[in-house]
């Protein structure tokens, strides 16, 4: 058994913590942050939303990250037409009328289908008290 180092009846092995290239603390690069003035993502959104195409393919172009057009979206495209919701164009007082009262209309609807189910819970709900249904009092 020559050249075998023995330990309490073990081989001894070389473990990680023996590789001293191992135990140097790892240490990344710091990145430096890409800063982008206003008028850059004003441009780089209009660029996006009038080209037709995907936000990936114009922030691989500009050498941005797909992620942070998406953001800028946000914060400098146009509003949507119609207001805030995007709704579409604005409605009229009367179509707005008529919306109203169709919608008193379908909570009134509700409203009886909901009392309905609650009478008949409570009907079913109630312990049977005739002969006819096997229970004797």
């Amino acid at each position: 058994m020559v050249g075998l180092r023995r330990n309490g009846g073990h081989r001894l092995r070389e473990t990680m913590k023996d590789r001293a290239v191992m135990n140097e603390p790892v240490t990344q690069p710091k990145k430096t942050r890409k800063k982008f003035d206003k008028a850059f993502k004003q441009r780089a959104v209009e660029l996006w939303l009038h080209s037709g195409r995907s936000a990936t393919e114009v922030a691989a172009e500009l050498g941005i990250d797909p992620q942070r057009l998406s953001a800028w979206r946000g914060r400098f495209a146009p509003p949507p037409p119609g207001g805030e919701g995007g709704g579409g164009a604005k409605r009229s007082a009367e179509q707005l009328e008529t919306e109203n009262s169709s919608l008193r209309r379908e909570v009134d609807y509700l409203r009886q289908q909901r009392d309905i189910l609650k009478k008949t819970l409570g009907i079913l709900s109630e312990t049977p008290t005739s002969a006819f249904n096997g229970s004797m009092r």
